[in-house]
């Protein structure tokens, strides 16, 4: 199964392929960072295509059709933190198999790909809506090792001290960093402690 994702963020398409890694079985990802890169640096079609909206230069929306004229058979799920009822309806009315957003848990997002790649016929009606996932009460999912290196990450610590207080290689916690930040949402680690301050993920 090949899914291509389209973000220009790459922290959080870092983070979102290693959940998805995690999650599903027999999967590739390919990642592009803009609709352009994407479409000359992807040699097999994909079966699945996540893309979000904020792009650089060509955006998601007006990109849709790009891509539906370039591999016709793979469903477009839209991907954005900007999920106001308008842009969900306009994303969809464009040929969209589905909106998630970007505040969804892992869970959910991981759901309604599975949902699309198993009933491609239905996908145009599929979509998750921000009522369904409040963020309010709906705090991001982290792995207990995510949570430890969030919490150091939250007292400024390196990832070199981060990797010899929990006896990892600093190779893995940067994974496991870009990992979090990804999940969160944010490209820094002081939005990290923000952000998780908010979702109550620490004191």
């Amino acid at each position: 199964m090949r899914l291509l994702l389209i973000d220009d963020h790459a922290l959080f398409r870092s983070g979102l392929r290693l959940v998805l890694m995690q999650d599903m079985v027999d999967i590739e990802i390919a990642e592009a960072a803009s609709l352009e890169q994407a479409v000359r640096g992807t040699a097999e079609p994909p079966d699945l295509v996540l893309l979000d909206i904020q792009l650089q230069g060509v955006n998601g929306l007006e990109g849709l059709r790009l891509l539906q004229q370039r591999w016709p058979a793979a469903p477009v799920v839209m991907l954005s933190s900007n999920a106001a009822p308008d842009t969900v309806a306009l994303a969809l009315a464009r040929g969209a198999a589905a909106f998630v957003s970007k505040s969804d848990t892992p869970q959910q997002i991981i759901q309604v790909i599975q949902q699309i790649l198993t009933a491609p016929t239905q996908r145009t009606i599929r979509s998750v809506k921000p009522q369904q996932a409040p963020m309010e009460t709906s705090a991001p999912r982290l792995t207990p090792r995510q949570c430890e290196v969030l919490d150091l990450l939250c007292e400024g610590l390196s990832n070199k001290v981060i990797a010899r207080r929990l006896a990892l290689s600093e190779f893995t916690v940067r994974g496991h960093v870009q990992a979090v930040l990804g999940l969160l949402g944010v490209t820094s680690r002081s939005k990290a402690t923000f952000a998780a301050r908010q979702n109550g993920l620490i004191g």
